[in-house]
């Protein structure tokens, strides 16, 4: 059984570019799928990073996605990888209520090396360091920030245990990235970039399915109550969540309905109104104006080329040039 709730309207395959919430009561499970077309193709297009690299990327959009689209008020959500690896960046930022970009920096030669060497893979891409993951309210309000070791392992690995560390909640994540061949009518084939997701916690509300312990290190005080991560039901789901395979998270003929109905049809599953994601930057000309106006005189000598400042988005990529004389 699956059944759409919050919606006047008669329920549609959910289209590319949205977060489907979703529930299965019977085993206490919430989470959320992400399936992602245009948006995660056009952040990487832009940038035209090799292919390792876009994937390693694509992975960590997914991750944010899922993340970030469980923010209840207005603000931002930034996921940042710092590691010793090839790519030894990446960026992503979400802006509530659907708002993403994204960019990785990385070596192309050490990169280049890596996959003539075999070693090609996300988690050997990254290498070791730390993931940051941000939740920022607003300017009057505390950010909070979270990290969890990468100590080589890939992003999925990683949220697996930022969740076990700090948020005490039993989770499963799978992600997934493909590079599919399109044609649009009268062009030449092209490569186009997909990304997707599946992201279920154990939330139970009976106290049958709760237990007090020491919690260290996470967040939670002492004695609080905790789900059981060998619970039966937590059990039952997160062996469900680990059969998914990618092209099921890819595969643009197979919505995400269909997907949580092979999971869970057995014990029902709600679905409610999915969120979309929309590629966009929050850099603007007048933004980028008032950042030069901060820099003194002498910096901003500095950054004259020939008369011009250039400054260009490591997000969109989007160029903007100023004359020194209109900051001042």
């Amino acid at each position: 059984m699956i059944e759409f709730i919050e919606t006047s309207r008669p329920p549609r395959p959910v289209a590319d570019d949205h977060v489907l919430p979703f529930a299965v009561e019977g085993l206490d499970v919430r989470g959320r799928v992400v399936r992602l077309g245009s948006v995660v193709d056009a952040i990487l297009s832009r940038h035209d990073y090799p292919a390792p690299v876009a994937q390693v990327l694509a992975e960590a959009i997914a991750l944010t996605a899922l993340l970030g689209s469980s923010l209840k008020f207005e603000g931002r959500f930034t996921l940042q990888t710092k590691t010793d690896g090839p790519v030894s960046m990446l960026v992503v930022d979400y802006s509530t209520p659907e708002h993403m970009r994204a960019y990785a920096h990385f070596d192309a030669a050490a990169v280049e090396t890596a996959i003539a060497a075999g070693h090609g893979s996300p988690a050997e891409l990254i290498g070791r360091g730390h993931l940051a993951m941000t939740v920022d309210q607003g300017a009057d309000t505390n950010s909070y920030q979270g990290f969890v070791t990468l100590s080589g392992q890939g992003l999925e690995e990683a949220a697996h245990g930022y969740f076990q560390q700090s948020e005490q909640i039993p989770t499963r994540v799978r992600l997934a990235v493909a590079e599919m061949l399109t044609r649009d009518p009268g062009q030449p084939p092209r490569h186009a970039w997909r990304a997707g997701g599946i992201l279920a916690q154990f939330l139970p509300q009976s106290q049958d399915r709760l237990r007090h312990r020491d919690l260290h290190p996470g967040d939670a005080p002492e004695g609080t109550a905790l789900p059981s991560d060998d619970d039966d039901a937590w059990t039952e789901a997160s062996s469900l969540v680990a059969t998914v395979e990618d092209v099921e998270l890819t595969d643009p003929a197979l919505g995400p309905e269909r997907l949580l109905y092979r999971l869970f049809h057995e014990r029902g599953v709600r679905v409610f109104q999915p969120q979309p994601i929309v590629d966009r930057c929050r850099c603007g000309r007048e933004r980028v104006a008032r950042l030069l106006a901060n820099f003194s005189a002498d910096d901003v000598s500095h950054m004259t080329v020939d008369g011009r400042i250039e400054v260009t988005c490591e997000f969109c990529s989007t160029r903007y040039e100023f004359d020194p004389a209109d900051l001042a």
